[in-house]
């Protein structure tokens, strides 16, 4: 595998990552989102990755969690409804936040695979000069 394969593969990883973490940004930020019961609840994001055939990984989908969500009292809420319900998204905040860490690994481990082919490269432009 020669450098140029390094960088298409840790390219893909870079942008496969960088959709996971916004998706996630975007989740984190609503995951308090309150709903009133005759409204769907928030939908999660959720990044379905798949390999390609050159090595690399792809995004195949941003898939959205149940619409259902879960039904939470809380009756002095302005959205609760006559029984005293809210809807709230079926995520919670230390999900998201695990997932938040495996993504910025995978894009810091990307970066790396990156940076050390370009170095790589770079050593082998200068050896031929």
């Amino acid at each position: 595998m020669g450098a140029f394969d390094s960088l298409r593969i840790a390219g893909s990883g870079l942008g496969m990552h960088q959709t996971w973490l916004d998706a996630l940004a975007h989740n984190i930020a609503n995951v308090g989102t309150v709903r009133g019961t005759d409204q769907d609840a928030f939908q999660a994001q959720l990044v379905v990755a798949e390999s390609r055939d050159d090595g690399g990984v792809r995004v195949r989908e941003v898939a959205l969690s149940d619409a259902e969500g879960r039904l939470t009292y809380q009756p002095d809420h302005p959205l609760a409804d006559e029984e005293g319900y809210v809807r709230l998204p079926d995520m919670d905040m230390s999900d998201q936040m695990s997932e938040l860490i495996m993504a910025q690994r995978g894009f810091q481990a990307s970066a790396q695979v990156t940076k050390f082919a370009q170095d790589t490269y770079s050593t082998a432009v200068g050896i031929g000069r």
